[in-house]
Formats: structure tokens, sequence, C-alpha cells
């Protein structure tokens, strides 16, 4: 059987992980001084209340070398091979850490990298495709195509509540900042070629807001991969993300939807309140 490896910026959740046989490598977060594993020893309430007493972002950095490479090595004795996916390569240099990891262990040929293209449950999506087709018996080659022709039809967005932490780690300047809060802007981030985009700016009340921005996307839902969909969020009010669930749950469409909370490293740059709906694509040609 081949083993299913992701770094910890999957944010899929402890029964999603043991449901589907993942091995999670986690990346690192600093806090000042202080150096913490994603997912491990540290969750993000504790990063919200560093950032607001510092006034700072925390500092996120790859999974370790070494790490890796014990991953790799503990999950070849009991498989025949590792498709291991990363957060998108734009964005940290996990990808190139896990190849030479792989490289280190002299497993290259027993061991696939994807860079995924994407963040959190983006990436999820992918993960779990990867373990329901090693689940059926796919070898490393097939699995790796399938993931590769899915992994362009994922669509991965959020609405943010606040600039705030953004702004904190030079993501936008003071000023934008400042006026999002004065109007109630909440951008909608997508992630497009592996990239983190503004797409389009709502004005209002979080809730109202997080529940347009969901049925925006309506059409490009109905055209989705119908296995599941997943309200991955950063702490958003219980109230909010049942709105956004109920509306789903009105399409009649998916079998599975999943809720899953923001890990340490996706969560420590956009702060509390943000909510994505996060889908695979099924349609020729269909957009956000």
């Amino acid at each position: 059987m081949i083993g299913i490896v992701s770094d910890s910026t999957c944010d899929l959740s402890p029964e999603l992980v043991k449901r589907y046989q993942i091995t999670v490598l986690p990346l690192h977060v600093l806090l000042g001084t202080e150096e913490y594993l994603d997912g491990k020893n540290i969750n993000p309430d504790d990063i919200y209340r560093w950032a607001d007493e510092n006034k700072a972002t925390p500092k996120t950095s790859a999974v370790s070398m070494e790490d890796a490479a014990e991953c790799f090595k503990e999950v070849l004795k009991t498989c025949d091979g590792i498709v291991a996916f990363s957060i998108s390569g734009s964005m940290s240099t996990t990808n190139n850490v896990m190849r030479l990891a792989a490289e280190e262990i002299g497993a290259e040929d027993r061991i696939r990298v994807i860079d995924s293209m994407n963040l959190s449950t983006g990436v999820g999506h992918l993960v779990i495709e990867a373990a329901e087709l090693a689940q059926s018996g796919a070898g490393l080659d097939e699995i790796e195509k399938k993931i590769l022709e899915y992994r362009p039809k994922v669509r991965a967005s959020f609405v943010i509540d606040t600039l705030v932490y953004l702004h904190r780690g030079g993501r936008c300047s003071g000023m934008a900042a400042l006026a999002g809060g004065m109007l109630k802007l909440h951008p909608k981030i997508v992630v497009k070629d592996g990239a983190m985009l503004v797409d389009k700016k709502y004005r209002g009340k979080l809730g109202p807001v997080t529940l347009n921005y969901t049925k925006d996307m309506q059409e490009a839902l109905l055209h989705a991969k119908k296995d599941r969909v997943f309200i991955t969020h950063s702490g958003t009010a219980p109230e909010i993300v049942e709105e956004v669930r109920g509306f789903l749950e009105s399409l009649n469409h998916f079998d599975e939807i999943l809720e899953t909370r923001a890990g340490s490293v996706v969560s420590s740059h956009c702060g509390p309140g943000t909510l994505g709906v996060l889908f695979i694509d099924s349609a020729q040609n269909s957009a956000l």
C-alpha cells in the first residue's frame, strides 16, 4: 500500500487524519524567540493572544529536513511508497525540503512529492483524494497522475474578517488596514496558480458578508465534485458557520460537508473570523 504524507497546512481534522491514515508533518511557528510545531504544541488561540499582546504576526517556517527524513523512513517501514503533499511552493520551501529529504534517505524512486499549489483544505482535498486511491490499491504512478489532474480544479477562497493580521505580516498597507476597518471591508482571497490574490471586497457585518460570499459561488458549487466540500475557518462564530452549512445543505449537491479549523500557520496570517468554502471543480470552464 502507498502511504500518504502531508504537511500540517492541509488543515484536516484529527478525525479525517485517522479515517484516511494520513501522516502529518508540522511546519514551525515562531512566537518571538520561542519555536513551536503547528498542531502539536500550539493552537491558533495561543497565536491570537500572543499577536495581540505583541502587536506582531508570528513567523512561520518550513518543515525541517530532519523531521521529513525521519517521517519518510518510518512510513516506508510499512508502505511500498509515499505520496507527499506540501503547501504551495510559492508560499513555503516545504516542498523543496521534502524532495531533499527523499534524496537524503535514498528513496527518490519510492517517494513522489507533490506541490499542491494551494493551502489549507485546498491541500486537504488533494490529500484525501490520494488517500482514497491508496486505499483502493492504486500505485504511485496512478495516484500521482490522478492528483495532477485534480490539482488545477481545486477552488480555494476565503473571506477575511480583519486586515490587521495581514497588515502586521506585511501583506497589506497600514492605510488599507485602517480603511478596511473603518469601512467594514472584508476581502475575498482566492488561491490561483499557487498564489493568494484579492478577488473582490465585501462591505458590512461579517455574518451577512460570509453568507453572501458563499451564495456568490452557487453556480460553481453546483458544478463541483460531489464527494465533499470543506468549510474551513480560523475561529468564526458558530452561528455564521451554521448559516454557511445550511446554504450548502440547501443545494442538495454534496455527499459530505466537512467543517475544519484552520491550523496555526494559516491562522497566524489571516487572523480570527476567516472562513473559506473549498471544493474541487468538475466543470470544464468555470470560475469562482
